[in-house]
């Protein structure tokens, strides 16, 4: 069973390493960070940590059972009881259940102790993967648009059946 951690400064450089290890792969499906995300890295990872202490975004890393840094899961712009759900997954921890995981828990936190209502995530049509991540996960399609040039797909989840 994976590990959710919340987002830490002590993270920056495990994460970098895994974005920069899975950029390629997480190219392939959802639009590539740029080089700018990965030159200013240390200044983006401060000021996600500033936005999880104001409370508007939730992140956290995923870790497997022998503690290496796997994954991301991030809830972005709290408001009005939602958020939108997002993540990654190493490519050689693809395949594995981590990602399914991963997000099945952090639904849970965010009904439980973030006091959330309502998720929305998005995936690109080509992401057959994050497609199933969400629909094992109780969250259903919304719409069709598109993400840049690319053909995307907007789920919805009501997390009522995860409130204590």
């Amino acid at each position: 069973m994976p590990a959710l951690e919340p987002l830490r400064p002590d993270h920056a450089d495990a994460l970098l390493a895994f974005e920069l290890a899975n950029r390629g792969y997480f190219a392939r499906s959802i639009p590539d960070r740029g080089d700018a995300y990965f030159a200013g890295f240390a200044e983006r990872h401060a000021a996600l940590l500033a936005e999880q202490a104001e409370g508007t975004c939730r992140f956290h890393v995923v870790r497997d059972e022998a503690g290496e840094l796997v994954g991301r899961v991030n809830l972005v712009d709290l408001a009005d009881g939602g958020a939108e759900l997002g993540y990654r997954v190493a490519e050689s921890a693809a395949g594995r259940g981590i990602a399914t995981a991963a997000v099945t828990e952090v639904c849970r936190l965010a009904a439980t102790a973030y006091g959330l209502t309502a998720l929305t995530a998005v995936t690109t049509v080509d992401n057959p993967a994050s497609r199933a991540v969400l629909a094992r996960t109780g969250f259903r399609l919304d719409r069709e648009f598109l993400l840049g040039d690319r053909p995307a797909l907007a789920h919805h989840r009501s997390l009522a059946d995860l409130a204590e």
